[in-house]
């Protein structure tokens, strides 16, 4: 048997010992394997850019899409007509990733692109659900937070042998044979105010060559009495720190806390009120969005008016031209100069490159456009705004915007939000600068057998009877209870007070944050309330330098023809008169901008727009779910004695609602309906009638006709409306302008 054990050491031994030398040494000696076989699984690198293998296709949209239009390959496309409404719907659609303006660098080449650099920080329709099921610390949604209360059933079956050697005299190296089984289930559910109660049932299996029988089953045995016996119930309830329906809706139950790792906002109200600062996260993200489509959309407007005044200045320009080619060829006339011929020409090329920059302007204006609106780049229509800006004049009061504001704005409703947590999350902290001290109680049922289940319970051997451990667990005769106290005082409290000290640091800078909130929302919203009166006053003062632009033009060319006046005072009035129209288009934009903006400033940029917020429809199941709670709720009985319900800390919805009807029924607009425009504010003349909208400001813009225009150019027949896409002939400088017949 010695040397057998010898062998077996010295055999173990060696195989270590070939082991390690041949770990070591193996590196380099050449292997050779038996067989042939080509080299497949080298890599020489192991750091390389690889691409996963998905299943995610291309988006239809850029599937879909044609090329850009450019200046240089213009088609005759479909006109799409399309009305800030539509276009707002068409946005909200499309956004279940919502996009917001880019930032542009040199060059017009997008500088940032959130969308592009961190997709996870961008907001989406996604967010509300999935901060609803969240799951982790410092990120758990109601359901989770829910699911601490929920019930926890545990069970397991354990079986095992043992064979020892026993040390006794005369035993002759007899050894002790032990069979054992465990049997563990318990069911456990934690209430509102922290107490927890669970129930139990275990067996505990025995089977030796010793005892009264060979085989026992009982119950099982733990220490200090709690967790024993066959069958049995605990209670278990914070008494100081932890203790409470309020704590524990806060800070989530102390029993399943992780001390400084969770904190004290793991509670279903903490959870709620994270669920509502998303949701003005996802309003705020809204509004952006509708504000950026609202300028994006009037943008475009304004580069299709400033194409079309560019057009009818080119036009002039050319006209101009051909006069002056025209005197130049039979001579000259009195006070004309050969120079006069140049500066026409120079001035009709400065005007046509405008022009070709307008239209470019309207190309990409309509793919800023189309990319909030969620649209391919270019799929055969071309849109063209059809809402004509409002040039009502508004008397918004200061009282109603700072009060709408300050109540609508989902930035402050987020912060206040953030205060109302943290202010919760305090009285949860100094909840735990106190003693943790349980109450903990118990009831068991013993029970002892030879099998676990038998006929009679009668052994054989005692005149109670220990056949069967059930039947033996059902009399009830060998019972138990507990009651006690347990203490655990951390000496000095020194994580308490600072966790206590953390918090109040917290709620005093949000408060402070909120008071700067308010402070700068004042300030722009007093920016943004002076821009709507210095845009709308602006643009009262460019209509009517465009009329008198237009006056100028007239006389000017009129003294042209008598010879009273020079050429050059003729382009430089038709100049005038294309920035001046310039600038009264941009102006009036730039009011119903700031306009937006105002609305943008004062939170009521969704309900202007027409636009609510709402939840999406839910699973049937849950419907029927919550009816059952409900029902449920409904017919329990008051608990007397008890916070059953929490207190109430969300504002009703309808008094939101009553603050800001109150607030907008002090708005002020113009008595005069919305058809009349600036044509009402005008200072010199006699303002014409009807709507104003096109280079023709003596007719209406429907009754308007190209008087001035005697080409038959595509690019804006009738002057006031909006111009077809199609571009002008290209012109050589080598050419005459006689032998121009078409523009």
């Amino acid at each position: 048997m010695n040397q057998l054990t010898s062998r077996m050491m010295f055999a173990g031994v060696f195989s270590t010992l070939c082991l390690i030398v041949g770990c070591v040494g193996s590196q380099d000696k050449p292997l050779h394997y038996l067989g042939e076989a080509s080299l497949q699984y080298y890599k020489d690198q192991a750091t390389q850019i690889d691409y996963p293998i998905s299943d995610e296709g291309v988006a239809e949209e850029v599937k879909l899409t044609e090329r850009p239009r450019t200046i240089r390959d213009r088609e005759k496309d479909d006109i799409w007509n399309i009305t800030l409404q539509e276009a707002l719907h068409i946005a909200i659609e499309n956004s279940k990733v919502i996009r917001s303006t880019q930032i542009l660098g040199q060059q017009g080449v997008a500088a940032s692109n959130q969308l592009l650099s961190s997709p996870d920080n961008v907001s989406s329709v996604y967010d509300p659900a999935i901060q609803e099921t969240g799951v982790l610390f410092f990120g758990r949604g109601v359901e989770s937070a829910l699911a601490a209360f929920d019930a926890n059933f545990t069970t397991s079956m354990t079986w095992g042998r043992d064979n020892r050697p026993t040390n006794t005299a005369g035993a002759g190296g007899a050894s002790s044979i032990s069979e054992t089984g465990q049997f563990r289930s318990e069911i456990e559910k934690i209430f509102a105010h922290g107490g927890v109660v669970s129930v139990y049932h275990d067996w505990d299996y025995l089977g030796n060559s010793g005892g009264l029988f060979p085989s026992t089953y009982s119950g099982s045995s733990g220490a200090g009495g709690f967790r024993s016996g066959a069958i049995g119930a605990e209670y278990r309830l914070p008494l100081l720190a932890g203790a409470g329906t309020e704590f524990t809706r806060i800070a989530g139950p102390i029993v399943t806390s992780f001390g400084g790792l969770s904190g004290v906002s793991q509670g279903v109200a903490i959870a709620r009120i994270n669920n509502d600062i998303t949701i003005a996260d996802f309003e705020a993200s809204v509004r952006n969005l509708i504000n950026d489509v609202e300028h994006a959309y009037w943008n475009l407007y304004l580069q299709y008016r400033l194409y079309d005044t560019s057009v009818t200045a080119r036009n002039s320009a050319l006209r101009t031209w051909r006069e002056a080619e025209a005197k130049r060829v039979i001579g000259g006339v009195e006070g004309f100069k050969p120079a006069d011929e140049a500066q026409a020409r120079a001035q009709y090329y400065a005007s046509r490159a405008a022009t070709e920059q307008t239209l470019s302007n309207i190309y990409s204006t309509e793919v800023q456009l189309r990319r909030l609106l969620g649209l391919p780049v270019n799929d055969g229509r071309i849109m063209r705004p059809t809402d004509e800006p409002s040039t009502a004049l508004w008397y918004p009061q200061w009282e109603s915007c700072i009060t709408e504001a300050l109540t609508l704005r989902p930035e402050i409703r987020r912060q206040k939000w953030n205060i109302k947590s943290l202010q919760m999350q305090l009285k949860a902290a100094r909840s735990l600068v106190r003693p943790r001290v349980d109450f903990v109680s118990g009831y068991r049922v013993h029970a002892l057998g030879d099998r676990l289940f038998g006929e009679t319970g009668e052994d054989g051997f005692s005149s109670v009877g220990f056949n069967s451990a059930y039947e033996n667990l059902t009399q009830g005769e060998y019972t138990g209870w507990s009651l006690g106290i347990e203490v655990d005082i951390p000496i000095g409290y020194r994580q308490a007070h600072a966790q206590v000290r953390n918090v109040q640091l917290r709620v005093a800078k949000a408060r402070a944050a909120l008071a700067a909130q308010e402070l700068d929302l004042s300030h722009q919203l007093a920016q943004a309330f002076q821009n709507v009166a210095m845009q709308h006053a602006t643009a009262q003062s460019h209509f009517n330098r465009v009329k008198a632009a237009r006056r100028r033009v007239d006389l000017s060319e009129a003294e042209l023809k008598v010879g009273t006046a020079t050429l050059d005072l003729v382009l430089r009035a038709q100049s005038d008169l294309a920035l001046a129209e310039r600038d009264y288009y941009t102006a009036v934009v730039n009011y119903n901008n700031a306009i937006a903006d105002l609305h943008f400033q004062k939170g009521t940029t969704l309900s202007h727009n027409a636009v609510y917020l709402s939840e999406g429809p839910w699973d049937a199941q849950a419907y029927k779910d919550a009816l059952r709670r409900a029902w449920a709720r409904s017919h329990a009985f008051d608990a007397k004695g008890t916070e059953a319900e929490p207190r109430e800390y969300v504002q009703p919805v309808f008094s939101n609602h009553l603050q800001m009807y109150s607030a907008r029924a002090d708005d002020q607009l113009q008595s005069e309906s919305e058809e009349q425009h600036f044509v009402n504010q005008s200072v010199t003349g006699e303002p014409p009638q009807g709507t104003v909208y096109g280079p023709n400001f003596d007719r209406p813009m429907e009754a308007a006709s190209s008087s001035e225009d005697t080409t038959s150019s595509a690019d804006g027949e009738i002057a006031g409306q909006m111009p077809s896409l199609v571009a002008p002939a290209e012109y050589s400088p080598s050419w005459s302008p006689k032998q121009k017949t078409d523009d």
